[in-house]
């Protein structure tokens, strides 16, 4: 149940990310705000190990504890987020945040042929639900937003809109959810390489090792960290390849956005990355990946209640249908 719990608050937690991030993309730059966040979550993640274990940077690391968290740097906030954010500049969020839903079927497959995972009946099921009330929701601003779409046309209703996106958004956002799903899954066999680290390095190293090895939030955090190290070596060359650095740093004279930046970064890279980690630690990748996905219900709260935005009836149906997909995980069959 512990890692079932932490999903939830992941989601909750993505769900205020998503409203800064998407307030400060729009002020900064998604190729900026994405290094940036990154850096700031570097510097929160490194004080909060140094409170844990006395050191800045992860402690008792091997180099294969390092492949495995640099390969799902590379996979989850590289590819998966560079894509991601792409994608909502050709399909818009929603359409992106729908085909997203395919990053819990990812992580299944991907946790199938890794760790060898196996899924309940009721696992299947509910994440089936829940799959299906997210893509309720999601669709049921249909006739509204298609007008946001050049490529939508006039027409509504969810057939039409899914023949008319742009081929190479819909595929950019596949990409986006693919990185998700694997790097989450990568993210659990460096974690469990890791923990195997320092249990050894407990014999050896004496006190220091013992308390980073026994303390259950030492190892989802500093594996957070080597994932941010990778992805900020990679985002610093691909902004200097593209000759992007002027903006870059321009960006950080937008006190609005840069305040949003902070905010996103606190519950995206830093809480909620490191307490998915944590969740998948305890739980199933795949279980852990459908609760997390629920970010798209999620935001609905704020959109009624602090946004004053419409919210439909349809919409009320999926949120519902969704939470009840969430719940079946922790139903005892």
């Amino acid at each position: 149940m512990l890692g079932e719990t932490v999903s939830v608050l992941v989601a909750l937690s993505w769900t205020l990310c998503a409203l800064f991030f998407e307030y400060a993309g729009k002020r900064i730059g998604s190729t900026n705000l994405n290094l940036i966040r990154l850096l700031f979550a570097f510097v929160m993640l490194g004080v909060t190990l140094f409170i844990m274990g006395g050191s800045f940077f992860p402690r008792f690391a091997d180099i294969r504890t390092w492949g495995w968290m640099g390969l799902s740097g590379m996979v989850g906030f590289v590819l998966g987020d560079y894509f991601l954010f792409y994608s909502y500049t050709l399909i818009t969020a929603r359409f992106s945040q729908l085909i997203m839903t395919l990053a819990p079927p990812f992580a299944a497959l991907s946790g199938w042929v890794l760790l060898e995972e196996r899924l309940s009946f009721p696992a299947i099921l509910g994440m089936a639900v829940t799959l299906a009330g997210i893509a309720i929701s999601i669709y049921s601003k249909g006739p509204a937003e298609s007008a946001e779409t050049p490529e939508s046309g006039t027409g509504s209703g969810t057939g039409h809109l899914r023949l008319a996106l742009p081929l190479k958004g819909v595929i950019f956002a596949v990409i986006g959810a693919f990185g998700q799903g694997v790097g989450i899954v990568l993210s659990k066999e460096g974690m469990m390489t890791y923990q195997e680290a320092l249990n050894i390095s407990a014999g050896v190293a004496g006190d220091a090792a013992s308390t980073a090895a026994g303390n259950p939030l030492y190892v989802p955090f500093a594996a957070t960290q080597m994932r941010i190290i990778t992805g900020i070596f990679i985002y610093i060359g691909l902004i200097a390849f593209t000759a992007g650095l002027k903006q870059f740093f321009r960006a950080w004279k937008n006190i609005k956005g840069m305040r949003a930046a902070l905010y996103g970064s606190v519950f995206g890279p830093f809480l909620g990355v490191s307490l998915s980690l944590m969740a998948v630690r305890y739980t199933n990748s795949a279980i852990a990946s459908t609760i997390m996905a629920t970010v798209p219900i999620l935001i609905l709260i704020p959109d009624k209640f602090i946004f004053k935005r419409q919210v439909t009836p349809r919409q009320v149906l999926g949120a519902v249908i969704s939470v009840a997909g969430v719940a079946m995980f922790f139903i005892k069959f």
